[in-house]
């Protein structure tokens, strides 16, 4: 005799929580092995392949030509292919000349953004001010301004945060009309075809090489592919105080994967910063969901 428990699918029967978790983790560690492709691919071209790779996995799944989608659907969604695109490249060209852990915290800037602009009350406040003591700690305490590649790389990663907010933005309003992933699926398309002529030229080494070719299916599947699904089989499940507080979680989990992978061991004003700028996250992403 089968049990409710029994009737339950695989799936649900994982705590929510691990999803989240898991999404940290495989989307950092396929930032890890981009950086280790930055040496024979430019980091602008593994991030076309990424959304490349993403968007030929999405559209085997979802096959939006199902959905009964409209000229004004495929001109939204592929706006915001090219944000996200822009988002990928602009992260990746930062993370060849940043730490992993302190670009994910910096790029937080951006969601941090959106939730202050949106908030009421003191929560935004406090957070903008935490965000900017994670700033100062980081790039006016941790880091060597004057070393090569570094103010490029903050140049690069503040891009990728005003991206990020864009992303978040325009996602959120089209998500509110239609599946999120079929969004995705068709953005990722829209984004791999226009970057194609400028990008793909860079991402030729590709095709002679299959450890490489394994390689950027790997980053496109652990960085787009896999994170998004875990967070959608998640936030049904969770509240919004429990999401905020994963949510914070993920520029300690980043610096984690950077230490551990890439032997990028953060300073003390770095940890400083990282901290600040997670409070900073959990601090928004509370305000934010429960405005």
């Amino acid at each position: 005799m089968r049990t409710p428990s029994d009737a339950t699918p695989p799936l649900q029967r994982v705590p929510a929580q691990l999803f989240i978790v898991a999404s940290a983790l495989v989307q950092y560690i396929g930032a890890a092995v981009a950086v280790g492709l930055f040496a024979v691919i430019d980091p602008a071209s593994v991030a076309w392949w990424r959304v490349t790779v993403a968007a030929v996995v999405l559209l085997a799944w979802r096959r939006p030509w199902h959905a009964g989608l409209t000229w004004g659907d495929l001109w939204r969604s592929g706006v915001f292919g090219l944000v996200l695109t822009g988002m990928n490249i602009t992260f990746y060209e930062a993370i060849a000349r940043l730490p992993l852990g302190i670009a994910v915290s910096l790029e937080f800037l951006g969601p941090v953004s959106v939730a202050v602009l949106r908030g009421r009350g003191a929560a935004p406040r406090i957070a903008a001010v935490l965000a900017l003591g994670g700033v100062v700690a980081i790039g006016g305490l941790g880091l060597d301004l004057g070393a090569a590649g570094i103010g490029a790389g903050i140049a690069w990663i503040l891009a990728a945060a005003a991206l990020w907010a864009g992303y978040i933005v325009l996602g959120q309003r089209i998500a509110s009309q239609r599946s999120g992933i079929t969004n995705l699926a068709l953005g990722c398309t829209a984004g791999a075809l226009v970057w194609a002529p400028v990008l793909a030229p860079g991402g030729a080494p590709v095709f002679s090489s299959w450890q490489l070719a394994i390689a950027v299916a790997g980053v496109g599947v652990l960085s787009t592919v896999l994170p998004y699904s875990f967070e959608a089989l998640a936030m049904s499940r969770l509240s919004a105080a429990t999401f905020a507080l994963f949510t914070a979680l993920l520029p300690a989990t980043s610096a984690l994967v950077g230490a551990v992978m890439l032997r990028q061991l953060p300073g003390a004003w770095e940890l400083v910063g990282l901290v600040l700028i997670s409070i900073a996250v959990w601090v928004a992403s509370r305000s934010e969901q429960a405005g």
